[in-house]
């Protein structure tokens, strides 16, 4: 009887282990999504170089596979319930979505080698600098800045009023254009 009540103890203690394990991400890594480039999403843990190297440590929920994600490899990535999409290698943060979608860079692939075999291909990355927000629509991606911010109300929000409106009250904070374009991805669905 002792033998049985021993055994049971340890094979409860062995699953609990591995329960653990799973559930627990590993020192230095963060819950994930991974959603590769054939739309396949893979949860697993990630250890997050995206503003340092444009890529992330991508390790499955068992820990048992490693894998280096650069930008240019995957369509995306979901961190603690913060969405990133990866467009021409470079990780934007996703500020909202729809018709347009307004995000914020960060990180910088330009410069960055990839190969194709043996031979080295150096990714041109997209302008801006970690930070700056842009829009994309359409598989086009524009950066927001002082400069062209006019040209985004007036050229990209047509059509809803209450979306210019909103837009022209930022007062040079690009951060803000975040509530036009929810205004806009709103009205553009009726």
């Amino acid at each position: 009887m002792k033998l049985k009540t021993t055994s049971l103890v340890l094979a409860l203690s062995l699953f609990v282990a591995v329960a653990n394990a799973q559930t627990n991400a590993p020192e230095g890594y963060t819950k994930a999504t991974v959603t590769l480039a054939n739309g396949t999403l893979q949860p697993g843990f990630i250890k997050d170089n995206i503003k340092k190297s444009a890529s992330v440590i991508f390790t499955d929920e068992s820990g048992s596979n490693k894998k280096v994600y650069e930008g240019s490899d995957i369509n995306g990535i979901t961190i603690d319930a913060i969405s990133f999409i990866c467009i021409n290698g470079d990780f934007f943060k996703t500020i909202c979505t729809g018709k347009l979608c307004f995000l914020q860079k960060a990180s910088n692939a330009s410069g960055k080698a990839s190969y194709n075999g043996t031979e080295a291909v150096f990714n041109n990355g997209t302008e801006g600098k970690i930070g700056d927000y842009f829009v994309y629509a359409d598989k086009k991606l524009k950066l927001i800045n002082k400069k062209t911010v006019e040209s985004f109300i007036s050229n990209d929000l047509t059509g809803c009023s209450t979306a210019i409106e909103k837009a022209k009250t930022i007062n040079g904070d690009i951060s803000k254009l975040q509530e036009a374009v929810d205004i806009y991805n709103s009205y553009s669905v009726k």
